[in-house]
């Protein structure tokens, strides 16, 4: 099938006409997009003027202060834990028994080592001070077997507080006892 030169000249047209008409299309697209994208910038623009730099310096201030004082909180913490470190194998050994006992430790405190002598024997003394709560027979089981399990320890003394009405709260017992390590000659 030939052509002859005026179809070939109108196919010419209408190619080109198609072609100008998918770029101006596109064109038409693009300026769309840049006049969305010029809007949201105009809008980012005003919310970047309106910006108070100084309410967040302030604020930042305010972070920093408490971020400190945070560090220096911790400090303090770091120096107390490191003082009841040797206490972790016995509070342990604390927890081990209370659930054999079948009683729940509420607080475990320590006043950390210090030097002693007993009997004339250099030793290291844990004071350490257990709050604990449960049925009154199985916390005197819990004070005996205290007494039992650590070889090198003592009960000093023990506290019990039986509430009124023992169907709402449950008894409570305070115990303060030593532990003592030998430190050699």
């Amino acid at each position: 099938m030939k052509l002859s030169k005026t179809s070939w000249i109108i196919l010419s047209i209408g190619i080109f006409v198609i072609a100008f008409a998918s770029l101006g299309f596109t064109r038409l697209q693009q300026v769309k997009e840049q006049d969305l994208v010029q809007e949201e910038l105009s809008l980012a623009e005003s919310r970047l003027s309106s910006f108070q730099f100084e309410q967040y310096l302030s604020q930042l201030e305010e972070l920093e202060e408490q971020l400190n004082d945070t560090l220096a909180e911790s400090k303090s913490a770091r120096l107390i834990l490191a003082q009841q470190i040797e206490s972790i194998p016995s509070t342990e050994t604390l927890f081990d028994i209370a659930d054999d006992c079948e009683v729940g430790i509420t607080v475990v405190s320590s006043s950390g080592l210090s030097g002693n002598v007993l009997e004339s024997i250099s030793c290291s003394a844990l004071s350490i001070t257990v709050n604990a709560e449960g049925d009154v027979p199985s916390l005197i089981a819990f004070v005996i077997k205290l007494n039992s399990d650590f070889k090198t320890g003592a009960v000093r003394s023990v506290n019990i507080v039986i509430p009124e009405d023992t169907t709402v709260e449950l008894p409570v017992a305070t115990i303060q006892m030593i532990i003592y390590s030998y430190q050699g000659d």
